[in-house]
């Protein structure tokens, strides 16, 4: 027996309208076998980025051939393109505006394409609910096996974007920011590993990272070493730095939310790595 197809939703949508639910159902209505499921529809509203960092967290983890469905469009109704990509193993379904960007830097081989073949949208088409009206039926199109050359012409002007990276202030000290704040308080940073590696040698050299106002001299393995109301370092599952609390909100604790600066100095020792 062959396996059902797999459609998965990435959204700002949130859970309290319908959107959600009438995505699902222009899905089933083309593919009723397919399986749909949510990654998250609580991306911040209009929020791109937000949008960009769950997708990358999560679209390799499932089974090859799943259609992965992106719909953060503050641009809906205007002239930003619909657009279907093709990596080896994933379809993507999205506008064109950047959402797919940390996606296409983790793949090697891509094609991406302009949903042009308006006989797949639902009609009458709406002006403001593209989600149900193209994504949805074109990700319902793509389950069903239908190629993505089908749905339009190659393009390679697609939108994209670097997200923020760490910089070297001098031989000690790099400055991030806080990429987002998950919903148990975490400040989620752009510090990768390879961008700091000597505070993750060792042991591990005196270091200080500066969080808004507040200082953080700790490094722990997991969330249970903190002592209670200690705020400290940790290498999150998302692969980045974050600013934690043990079974308390590190946001709250540190007065700091998205877009606060962060800075790291390593006390005595190189804090840049790969050349920067």
């Amino acid at each position: 027996m062959s396996k059902r197809p797999i459609v998965t939703l990435t959204t700002d949508f949130g859970l309290n309208d319908h959107f959600v639910g009438v995505v699902k159902g222009a899905i089933l209505n083309v593919a009723p076998d397919a399986e749909i499921v949510d990654i998250c529809h609580s991306v911040q509203a209009f929020d791109i980025l937000d949008g960009a960092l769950a997708l990358a967290q999560a679209y390799s983890y499932f089974p090859s051939r799943t259609v992965h469905v992106v719909v953060v469009d503050p641009g809906v109704g205007s002239a930003r393109r619909p657009i279907v990509a093709s990596s080896d193993h994933y379809s993507f379904v999205a506008p064109d505006n950047g959402v797919l960007s940390l996606m296409y830097a983790r793949e090697e081989r891509l094609k991406v394409r302009q949903i042009t073949s308006e006989h797949y949208f639902l009609q009458p088409l709406s002006n403001t609910f593209h989600g149900r009206d193209i994504f949805a039926p074109s990700a319902g199109w793509l389950a069903k096996g239908v190629d993505a050359e089908k749905f339009g012409p190659e393009i390679t002007d697609f939108v994209r974007f670097n997200a923020p990276r760490p910089k070297a202030v001098d031989a000690t000290t790099m400055k991030g920011i806080v990429l987002k704040v998950d919903r148990f308080g975490n400040l989620i940073t752009n510090f990768a590993p390879q961008d700091i590696p000597a505070l993750f040698q060792t042991p591990t050299p005196p270091f200080k990272i500066v969080v808004g106002k507040r200082e953080v001299g700790s490094l722990r393995t997991n969330y249970a070493e903190g002592s209670p109301g200690e705020v400290f370092a940790i290498l999150g599952s998302m692969g980045y730095l974050e600013i934690s609390a043990n079974r308390g909100s590190a946001a709250q604790l540190v007065g700091s939310g998205k877009g606060t600066e962060v800075s790291v100095v390593m006390e005595g020792a190189a804090a840049a790595g790969n050349g920067q």
